[in-house]
């Protein structure tokens, strides 16, 4: 499996978190009560898999390469686009667990901010998901080089091998989700 085919199979684990996400809102939204260990759950997968893992290998592996060869059009795709949707799902992440803090401790209100920022990440994600799968890989795919191509296969790999912990460990964490909140 190529670097980039590994980060498209890598995006259907975190599509699988946005659904638990938008379920455990609406559960939210339907006066049932917050289960605070399932939010704290959510928010360990986005940080530790899909930012830390998955956005990792990205910015460190993939990012860098386009920006470093493919001219005025690479690094404006990827900083003033990937990246910033990036920071912005971090922002999201950040907030959520902020208003998660504060309903918990009887700011009734801080429910509106918990919907609004796990709702807005999931689309972003979606979106953001969208655009490098169709626009962003195809275009790394055709434009770098084979050699860079093949560094970016060969570094993806080795992390996948250093970090297959986490990996695994998120992934557990996204199925016992699931179960609870889909199936």
């Amino acid at each position: 499996m190529s670097g980039i085919d590994l980060l498209i199979e890598e995006h259907k684990y975190v599509k699988r978190m946005l659904v638990v996400m938008r379920k455990a809102c609406l559960r939210l939204v339907d006066n049932k009560e917050i289960n605070y260990d399932d939010f704290n759950n959510i928010i360990n997968f986005v940080r530790n898999f899909a930012d830390g893992h998955h956005h990792n290998k990205e910015e460190i592996l993939l990012f860098n390469k386009m920006v470093d060869n493919l001219g005025e059009t690479g690094k404006n795709v990827i900083t003033h686009g990937m990246l910033v949707e990036h920071d912005l799902g971090r922002s999201y992440m950040r907030n959520l667990e902020e208003a998660l803090n504060k309903f918990k401790n009887g700011e009734e209100e801080a429910k509106l901010d918990i919907i609004a920022n796990a709702v807005s990440y999931a689309t972003l994600l979606e979106n953001h998901i969208h655009k490098e799968d169709n626009v962003i890989f195809t275009y790394a795919k055709r434009a770098l080089s084979e050699d860079l191509l093949k560094s970016v296969d060969d570094e993806c790999l080795d992390y996948e091998e250093k970090n297959s912990s986490t990996r695994e460990e998120n992934i557990g964490i996204l199925n016992t989700l699931e179960d609870k909140y889909i199936k």
